[in-house]
């Protein structure tokens, strides 16, 4: 049977975005290809339909891929193949079951070169993306971390297996309990959750050797500067809201902050504690 195109079919959802649904026919089963706006970010998340319209369970695409060669392979191609070189991040990056950090429903795109959704209008960093921020810390094992965004607690295991202790902030309840039980269930003893507001920081645990923020406030925050220790280093998006954001990396030296631009990047908001209410 030869390939037949058929028509693109745009798909309203009850939260008022789209999904963008495009198929070909192959013998007995067909490609989708679904586009998905969350929190301001284009997701292509392919589907295998067998013949029928009925849908193979996420372990069966992937049943003869394990986890743990998807995460080998996402070391290899997107993360060391871009450029990433730190030894302690590549292994991190290899020992962290990201799977276990993403919804269900989207475990078998985990290990692809691309954010996710992960509820309540927030999403899990593409992989690229964490490894080069935490190198871009150059933490040593005795160091104490604070990160600001824990969302589904991905980014805070990373850190984890690099630095001694990791504070993580979230502001969304819900995030913030789920991350706290994934975090605990997976063993990682050294990561402190609080649900709070981020632009604060956790003074009480003050001075920090390293600061990651995983979401775009306007500017760095005071209180983080603050609370980063000297010669200690922060990494953050900078920029407006559903902007191109800047990648920041800045350094406390003498009490002052020098920083440069790093990337061009595009995160969700940094919320402010009243922005919840």
């Amino acid at each position: 049977m030869a390939n037949q195109r058929l028509p693109v079919r745009v798909i309203p959802n009850a939260r008022k975005n789209f999904v963008v649904v495009t198929m070909r026919h192959h013998q007995s089963c067909c490609l989708a290809v679904s586009a998905i706006v969350c929190a301001g970010l284009l997701l292509v998340l392919p589907v295998v339909v067998i013949a029928g319209g009925r849908k193979p369970t996420p372990g069966a695409i992937q049943a003869s891929i394990s986890f743990r060669e998807q995460r080998i392979k996402m070391v290899e191609t997107q993360i060391e193949g871009r450029g990433v070189t730190d030894k302690q991040v590549l292994e991190a990056m290899l020992k962290v079951p990201r799977h276990l950090f993403v919804p269900e429903r989207y475990r078998v795109y985990a290990y692809a070169d691309q954010p996710l959704p992960i509820g309540q209008g927030q999403t899990i960093s593409q992989p690229y993306i964490v490894a080069f921020m935490t190198e871009a810390l150059s933490l040593k094992k005795d160091d104490k971390v604070l990160e600001i965004g824990t969302g589904s607690g991905y980014q805070a295991a990373v850190l984890s297996e690099i630095a001694k202790e990791v504070y993580t902030i979230e502001i969304v309840p819900e995030l913030a309990e789920s991350a706290e039980e994934c975090l605990k269930s997976l063993g990682y003893g050294n990561v402190h959750v609080k649900c709070g507001d981020g632009y604060l920081g956790w003074p009480e645990n003050a001075p920090f050797d390293a600061i990651i923020v995983t979401c775009a406030p306007d500017e760095i925050p005071q209180a983080l500067v603050n609370q980063l220790a000297e010669g200690g280093r922060i990494v953050l998006p900078v920029g407006a809201r559903w902007t191109i954001q800047k990648l920041i990396l800045a350094e406390k030296i003498k009490g002052q902050i020098v920083q440069r631009t790093l990337l061009p990047v595009r995160f969700v908001p940094m919320i402010h504690g009243n922005e919840t209410k």
